[in-house]
């Protein structure tokens, strides 16, 4: 019963690892390496498609690769932090500059969105998005690291605390297996 119980604890430890190191290689490593930004959909106007509170990995996008249908993530106001990720519906050509412009709307909004977007605003095009997701991202670059930081170092501690155990354990078991050969030699004529 005991070992079965150790065996549960450490089957339970390793997929809490490798499930917080994939959630950290999805949200983290991958858009790094690909020069990917991610971003969370924190509203509903994308839903079904990007519910709140998923990861959107969001690539650099060239302006005459966006199509209508093409979801974008762009900043709301040219130069300012604040995004958004909202689906083309109208492509048009800015009368003044001759750039493209991108006429958006949420998917789960009922008119198009006010303003149009140009290509200065356009941060990229969605690349893939993640469920959920979006929350631990939030985690990982937001304001919030301390609870990260402690679940990290939680996790390290556990870690570390089952590698010693079963280091003790793989001992003790050689051990008592020396001293059971040991008596069994004495007792043998």
């Amino acid at each position: 019963m005991r070992a079965a119980l150790g065996f549960a604890r450490l089957v339970l430890a390793w997929v809490v690892i490798l499930g917080a190191g994939g959630i950290l290689v999805v949200a983290v490593v991958v858009p790094w390496l690909a020069g990917a930004t991610p971003y969370h959909v924190q509203t509903g106007s994308m839903r079904p498609s990007l519910p709140p509170g998923t990861l959107v990995v969001v690539e650099p996008v060239e302006p005459e690769e966006i199509g209508i249908g093409t979801v974008i993530t762009y900043q709301i106001e040219s130069g300012r932090p604040e995004v958004t990720t909202h689906r083309v519906t109208e492509i048009g050509i800015n009368n003044v500059s001759g750039d493209r412009t991108f006429r958006t709307k949420g998917d789960a909004n009922e008119a198009v969105d006010p303003d149009l977007v140009r290509p200065v605003q356009v941060r990229g095009r969605v690349w893939y998005a993640v469920p959920y997701v979006g929350r631990v991202n939030d985690l990982v670059t937001g304001p919030r690291q301390v609870p990260l930081l402690v679940a990290v170092g939680g996790l390290a501690c556990y870690a570390g605390w089952m590698f010693v155990g079963a280091a003790r354990d793989k001992r003790r078991g050689r051990k008592q297996n020396d001293l059971e050969r040991k008596e069994g030699e004495l007792v043998a004529p």
